[in-house]
């Protein structure tokens, strides 16, 4: 079964100190929360309740459940908002993108043309890179995302190529793609090469939205 996997973010905030910053704000927000419940007590005791903190209660708001909550939400939402992307510099490259394919002969003429779609699932920490055809279906196996100031986000990965069933003159390859993204997001340009299997080369258009 197909995954999604984790990718290099570099030129981006590491992750590490992110996770730092994430460790301080649960240990505050627990804090504070422990406070408001302790307070809440006292207020039943003085009220004349019988005053029970469940366990259950006291380990919900202990700092590591609250770091969990708190991750999940940056690697799931908050990565995608503006402020929150521009200061972690991981673009969202996530949704699906129109391919306009050109395999080239050893001596740079075009040899044929193809097309495909282009889906990216993406989450701060993990991708996906799917690329579908009429004849064949690759899966990306490993990335890395580049904060280029000067031409863009790139992103660099390796995957894993199957033709479809009733395809007997392909077989299945691997290979590594180069894909640098416009300021904007909306279309990328690249290249790709294949090898082990197939030893083919050539270049990527891609546009955003298009199905």
């Amino acid at each position: 079964m197909i995954h999604d996997h984790e990718y290099a973010l570099l030129g981006g905030i590491n992750r590490a100190k992110v996770g730092r910053y994430l460790s301080v704000a649960a240990a505050a927000i627990s804090a504070l929360v422990m406070l408001c419940v302790l307070a809440l007590w006292d207020v039943a005791k003085a009220l004349g309740l019988p005053p029970n903190i469940p366990p259950a209660v006291l380990s919900l708001i202990g700092a590591g459940s609250i770091f969990t909550v708190l991750y999940w939400f940056l690697d799931r939402h908050a990565w995608k908002w503006a402020p929150v992307g521009g200061w972690l510099k991981a673009p969202d490259l996530s949704g699906e993108w129109d391919c306009q394919g050109t395999t080239l002969a050893p001596d740079g003429s075009v040899a044929f043309k193809w097309s495909g779609t282009v889906k990216i699932v993406q989450s701060w920490d993990k991708i996906r890179v799917r690329l579908t055809t009429s004849t064949s279906g690759s899966n990306s196996l490993a990335a890395a995302l580049v904060c280029d100031e000067a031409d863009g986000f790139r992103l660099l990965y390796n995957y894993r190529n199957d033709p479809r069933v009733g395809k007997p003159e392909l077989q299945t390859h691997r290979g590594f793609a180069e894909l640098v993204f416009s300021p904007d997001r909306s279309t990328a340009e690249g290249e790709y090469f294949n090898g082990h299997g197939r030893f083919t080369f050539g270049t990527m258009k891609l546009v955003k939205g298009v199905a």
